[in-house]
């Protein structure tokens, strides 16, 4: 008879995934760092599929953990994929706008830097970037934050599981000038995720959203050297064009919110009617209607993030301490 060593739980626990995003988040800026300073893509790889998704799944493998029920692997719809391709379609200029206003805002304050994303040059290293920059975090990052965060944090309730996940989201790609935007894609990602009950949806769209920011890269790369009539623009002041471009953007982006909000309410959910069961705390199962459900976080649970926010901001001081 096979000996249990852990217990009954089908998913880790608050605090274990907190310790788990930590340490991935520490293995990332030292490991992940040192590999990309050394070879971008190949470092990239390393990041996503060696320091994010194996410890993962082993993590889950060796605690017993249901790796189908804790990243919700089922099978989805024609349909689903359809809707979800419009829906990030439309959703890509508001995560766009969302960081534009955190731009404006640390522009205020600092030089702005590039993005360390390398932008492709070639039909090949267009190829290479599908695979590196769209299809493999579209893989190794949904199930680490839309799979295991957002099941252990679902006690808290699935608002707050789709909120924080996002957040932690937003955070670990440890720039502050891409926090709002990942941060707003990350809640999408998660609604749709209990939309379907379904890990493939966000994976779907995850790899769509990093597609389009790469096209969108590719193109703009290639149609650098054409000229642009500046002459309207050298009226008005930098500051009023960033907040000119604010309004039209922030119109822009609530008009397409509110499709993107009516595409959500009408895209096909779970055949499966049945909701999950869901593990308290003690680690007996629950089925009944009314979950269990817990109001926050305690210190403890809490304390990882606590540290993980810490190396975030002393990792961004540079946005308000930068030399001319």
């Amino acid at each position: 008879m096979r000996k249990v060593l852990f217990s009954k739980r089908e998913s880790p626990t608050i605090l274990e995934s907190n310790i788990l995003y930590l340490l991935i988040g520490l293995a990332l800026i030292t490991i992940g760092s040192i590999a990309q300073s050394i070879d971008i893509y190949i470092g990239l790889l390393i990041t996503e599929y060696i320091i994010i998704l194996i410890p993962i799944l082993l993590y889950l493998k060796i605690k017993g953990y249901s790796i189908r029920k804790t990243l919700r692997i089922k099978n989805v719809s024609f349909k689903q994929i359809i809707y979800t391709l419009v829906i990030m379609l439309l959703s890509y200029p508001i995560g766009v706008f969302f960081n534009y206003i955190g731009i404006i805002f640390l522009s205020k304050y600092g030089k702005l830097l590039s993005s360390p994303v390398p932008i492709p040059n070639s039909a090949k290293e267009f190829i290479l970037g599908l695979i590196v920059l769209s299809i493999t975090p579209g893989i190794c990052e949904e199930i680490m934050f839309r799979g295991m965060l957002m099941k252990s944090y679902e006690p808290l309730g699935k608002k707050k599981a789709i909120i924080y996940s996002a957040i932690l989201f937003g955070i670990f790609h440890f720039n502050l000038q891409n926090l709002l935007g990942p941060t707003f894609l990350g809640i999408i990602f998660g609604v749709l995720a209990y939309k379907t009950n379904s890990i493939i949806i966000p994976i779907i769209a995850h790899m769509i959203n990093n597609l389009i920011a790469l096209s969108i890269g590719f193109y703009a790369d290639r149609m650098g050297d054409i000229s642009v009539d500046n002459s309207n623009t050298m009226l008005m002041t930098e500051e009023q064009m960033m907040l000119t471009g604010a309004i039209v953007m922030g119109l822009v982006a609530v008009v397409l919110g509110f499709i993107v909000y009516r595409l959500i309410l009408s895209m096909p959910g779970d055949e499966d009617k049945n909701s999950e069961a869901v593990w308290d705390v003690e680690g007996e199962i629950n089925t009944s209607p009314r979950l269990y459900r817990r109001r926050n976080m305690d210190i403890i649970e809490s304390f990882p993030l606590f540290l993980f926010l810490i190396i975030f901001l002393f990792f961004n001081y540079k946005y308000f301490f930068m030399i001319e």
